[in-house]
């Protein structure tokens, strides 16, 4: 049973809310500042999994966060998308006129850049995380400098929202996966999606022969991403999702895909959240 969880960020993160969503309000959190630390305290069994943004729906794939699954031979167990609404908040009885400095994620500022153009008074300056910037506002009781962050830290930091919902595309979502250093548990037919990892030979037809096996075998490919080996120039590894209605099929195209691709692996057998 998993009773706590390691987060990029602090409470009042997206990942908080995330492990809030998946889990419930009592696991057990801890924050890291980092991916890194959030791998090693899933290595050293400080907690019993972790949470970690995988994609975005504007900026695209989180590619170190792949690399960390794969390089720490971490298993995936479940996914969980989150509408990310970003906020713009500071201390009490002020107005946008007031704030002279906004800090946040570079992500946080890059999905907001279009509302900042408005306000050019304003400067932007890149920080580690969204929900830390505005933990820091009120414990230092920072006037004219605001955060860009979710409505829960607002709540948790008692920060008014000046703005909301600044970033530039509306609807704005992030793909999260939970990761544990052991396989799931779940049965065959509770699992309908799976993320696997593969190379191939630089060659004329090689990926879309893979492909082919996985539409004759009835998988759906939801996600391709492609890594560059670094050791071995011009070669890339393929982080693959795939969905399918029956475990039969997707074990049917497993073991061709392990005869034909270099280095196979699976990085998780789970349910799929957008069903």
């Amino acid at each position: 049973m998993i009773k706590s969880v390691a987060i990029q960020g602090i409470k009042g993160s997206f990942h908080h809310i995330v492990s809030q969503q998946y889990f419930d309000t009592t696991i057990i959190v801890d924050e890291c500042l980092t991916f890194d630390k959030v791998v090693d305290s899933l290595l050293n069994k400080s907690c019993d999994a972790a949470i970690m943004a995988i994609e975005n729906s504007i900026v695209g794939s989180i590619i170190p966060n792949y690399a960390l699954i794969d390089n720490h031979q971490l298993h995936i167990i479940g996914e969980h998308y989150l509408d990310i609404q970003h906020n713009l908040l500071a201390l009490p009885n002020q107005s946008i006129k007031d704030i002279k400095e906004v800090y946040s994620h570079p992500m946080a500022l890059l999905q907001c850049k279009e509302f900042f153009k408005k306000h050019p008074h304003i400067k932007l300056i890149e920080d580690k995380d969204t929900a830390e910037v505005a933990q820091r506002i009120q414990l230092k009781q920072l006037r004219g400098v605001a955060a860009i962050a979710s409505g829960l830290a607002a709540q948790l930091f008692e920060l008014d929202i000046l703005a909301e919902s600044i970033q530039t595309i509306k609807h704005n979502e992030t793909r999260f996966v939970i990761v544990k250093t052991a396989n799931s548990e779940l049965s065959h037919d509770e699992i309908n999606k799976a993320s696997i990892k593969f190379e191939l030979e630089h060659k004329r037809g090689s990926l879309a022969s893979i492909l082919n096996v996985m539409s004759d075998c009835k998988l759906s490919l939801t996600k391709i991403q492609s890594l560059p080996k670094i050791e071995t120039p011009w070669k890339y590894s393929f982080f693959v999702d795939i969905t399918f209605d029956n475990y039969k099929h997707f074990n049917k195209a497993k073991s061709i895909m392990q005869i034909m691709a270099e280095d196979f692996k699976i990085l998780g057998e789970y349910k799929n959240a957008r069903l």
